[in-house]
This record gives C-alpha cells, structure tokens and sequence, in this order.
C-alpha cells in the first residue's frame, strides 16, 4: 500500500507541474505586456500569432481525419431488355425472362454497390439488386423486388514471415462470388453477350453463395486484373491468382440443407505477351453434397431420391482468354458429377455432367465509343440443379450480336441467337427450338 500511496503522489505532484507549465507558457505574452516591456500593438500580434497556429493545428488534424462519407463509394448499373420470337412462341430462357409468350420490357438487372474502406485493413463490398422476380403467396409475376445480391468484407492478412507483400492475401466472408471459372465471376456488367452460359453457371446458379474464401494476388498482377477491367477489355476483376473457398452449396439465397460444406479451388493467371497482348488461362474444381428439392407437379409422381436427396456435386473446368485487342477469344470447359432426372421421370440420381462455349469478339476503338461484334456457341448436357426434381438439361445455342459503348454511362446491345433448350421450370420438360432478337439498354452510374 506505500508503494501504491507514494506512485499516486508522484504522478498527482507531476500532473501539477505540467499544467502549471502550460498555464505560464500560455500567459508569458500577458506577463510582459503588464510589466511595459511590450507595446499593446505587440501584444495583439503575439496573441494573433499564438491563435493562428492553434487554428492551422486543428485544421491539419481535421484534415488527417476522413468523415465517414468520404470513405464509402456509391456506383452501379440497369439493364432494360426486350425480346422478339420469331417462331417458337413457347421457348424459354433459364436467365432471361423477356424471352417467352405473352412477355414484353423487363429490367433484367437494377444494381447498386455500396463498398470502401473501414480502415487499412478491412473493406466491405454491398449490392442488392432491385430486379428480382418472386412467386407464390398470392403474388403472380411479381417483379423488381429488392433482394441480396453480394455482403462481405475483405480481411487483408499480414503475413511478412510468409514473404506477401502488403494487401496481397486476403480472407472474404460473407455472400459473394464462388469462384468457379471466369464468366462465372466476371461482373454482368462487364459481360458482351446477354447471359452467362448454361453449362458454368449451372455449377453455381447466381453465382453467388455464404462462405469464408482466401485469396491471393500479387501486387503487380492486382495491377493487370484492375487495367482488364479500366481499359473495356472485358477482365473477371481480382479473385485471386489461387483461391481456396468453404460455402453452403445450395446457391445464391437458399438455406443450407444438410451438415455437408461445398469446397472450392480456384487458380487462373493473366500473362502479357511482349507485344502488348493479354492472355488468361486457369483451372478450377468443387465438390460437395447437393440436397435437391422434389415436386409432382406436372408429373404421376414426385420422383424418388437416393440418399434421401443429399447428391455428390463436382466438377473441374477449365478457361482461356485472349482479351479482345482488338482479337478476342474466349472459352470455357467443365466436366463432372451432379443431380439429375432420370429419362423416365421418376428418379432423381447421380448423373455426368458436361458443357461449356467458345466465343470470338472484335473491339474497334472510335473516338469516344467503342463497337463489340460477337459471336458464341454453347452447349450442356446434365441436371439442373436450383430447379425441382433437377431436371436433365439439354442446351444447343449460337448467338452472333453487337454491343455499342455509346459511352462510358450508355451501352446498346442486339444480338440474334438460335435456341435449342429444355425448359427446365415446368414438368415433363419438353425441349423447344427456335430463333430470337434480343436487345439490352445498359446504362451505367
């Protein structure tokens, strides 16, 4: 207790000290000007100096300081579509429901970002979108619903005994991408044809799910994904040369269905050729327990399950990019395993899965605009998962079409396309052929 007694003495006598220190340095100018050893004119201009540093003081430390708006960015974009059919009036898109009898405009896409930094260390990235159609409930075709598309924040991980480098390995938790293939988690934004293709969204439909996923970059590559993406070269944003996730698995806003986690593995690399060119290959892989969900709807029965609908889910894909240079190419492969209905209906089994696309661009480069003519084929073969009874899902699709950057904030997309597809949302499935004008107004903010 004495040595307690005497520190406090010692601290109270010294914090006595400092003030009083203060309060004589504070008042040396009054001191003076009361003795006559300064005029009064000398000691208004001591006293102006004395409250001008004080001020310049507070000035830089409000400086130094960013309120909390000057950290968060506001962009995003709106995508209004309309779809003629030019003989199969019953074909139906998976994605796009301007596509279809008795349809008309639609806005296929209403996104806002919200994302900055909370500190060096941590950012944050939100998107809802404002487009969504819903069912059910007494509501018939209801659409632009708001609805989660993207919540989570990256956590930069320093890690010097590892030789990173500053903000080149990073944890993200939260609703994002899974980062399976390239159109997958290239931004529809960024995007030239209309849709994603069937056979590698099919591995993740929205594209999105819950999880924890880390990722590395190197700096200078940081560099080469976010000049893809300035530059119009259409680029899939930075996720990573090599990336490794763990997510639910039952797709984008759907509750998890069984104990059972999906697995991701993710590795893709941009290489810049001498001459000015940019390449991108990589290769991925999931695998997982997918719970399917059963309807007799449209069908004599619900289908049979194995395993009480807990279904392996896996695949490995493979991509390659040659970034329109005004040449472009690109292409993606996925092979696997997953949930699927049987040829006669009445079972739900473990399946093959294959399919993917090859397509070629052109970017010409006039003033202030930019033209995009396109061409892509695709097809797949396996079961479509998100739907009930996951039905086997037949796709043979060319498109050939033209995007116009009218401006940075304006795009104009048309496109012809050939269709041969399941429709996969009303039992007993049929497959529909047949030709469609699509066109997509894109304004970006």
């Amino acid at each position: 207790m004495k040595r307690w007694g005497f520190a406090v003495s010692v601290f109270v006598i010294g914090l006595g000290l400092i003030v009083t220190a203060n309060v004589a340095q504070a008042g040396v100018e009054d001191l003076l000007y009361e003795k006559g050893q300064i005029t009064k004119e000398e000691w208004v201009k001591l006293k102006a100096e004395q409250e001008k540093l004080r001020e310049d003081s507070i000035t830089q430390q409000r400086s130094a300081t960013k309120n909390w708006f000057e950290k968060i960015s506001i962009r995003g974009y709106v995508q209004g579509r309309y779809s003629w059919l030019l003989d199969e009036k019953k074909l139906r898109s998976e994605y796009d429901s301007s596509i279809g009898d008795n349809t008309g405009f639609i806005l296929r896409r209403v996104r806002i970002v919200f994302s900055g930094d909370i500190t060096d260390w941590l950012s944050f990235y939100i998107q809802p979108d404002f487009s969504a159609s819903v069912g059910g409930a007494g509501v018939v075709d209801g659409n632009n619903f708001a609805q989660l598309r993207d919540a989570y924040s990256d956590i930069f991980l320093p890690v010097p005994f590892l030789f990173f480098q500053e903000k080149e390995l990073r944890l993200r938790a939260g609703l994002s991408k899974i980062p399976f293939g390239f159109e997958n988690i290239q931004s529809s934004q960024q995007r030239v044809p209309f849709d994603r293709s069937d056979a590698i969204n099919s591995a993740a439909p929205g594209e999105r799910d819950l999880g924890l996923f880390i990722y590395y970059t190197p700096t200078e590559t940081r560099k080469v994904f976010r000049r893809l993406i300035d530059s119009g070269l259409k680029g899939s944003g930075d996720y990573g040369v090599l990336g490794f996730g763990v997510y639910n698995g039952q797709s984008l806003n759907v509750s998890e269905r069984n104990d059972n986690k999906h697995i991701v593995l993710h590795a893709t690399y941009p290489l810049e050729l001498p001459y000015g060119q940019i390449i991108q290959f990589g290769v991925d892989a999931y695998r997982g327990t997918y719970k399917v969900a059963t309807s007799g709807t449209g069908l004599p029965a619900a289908p049979s399950v194995q395993n009480t609908g807990n279904i392996l889910d896996e695949r490995v894909g493979v991509h390659f990019v040659l970034f329109p240079q005004p040449f472009g190419l690109q292409a993606e492969w996925n092979w696997g395993h997953g949930p699927q209905l049987n040829a006669t209906n009445t079972a739900i089994e473990e399946g093959d899965i294959q399919g993917g696309y090859v397509q070629a661009m052109y970017k010409w480069d006039y003033k202030w605009m930019s033209l995009i003519p396109y061409g892509r084929w695709q097809e797949y073969y396996g079961g479509k998962k998100n739907r009930n009874n996951t039905p086997f899902n037949v796709v043979r699709e060319y498109e050939i079409g033209l995007e116009w950057q009218i401006a940075r904030a304006l795009e104009f997309t048309i496109a012809y396309a050939h269709m041969k597809r399941t429709d996969t949302q009303n039992a007993p499935y049929p497959i529909r052929e047949g030709d469609v004008i699509r066109t997509q107004l894109q304004w970006n903010f």
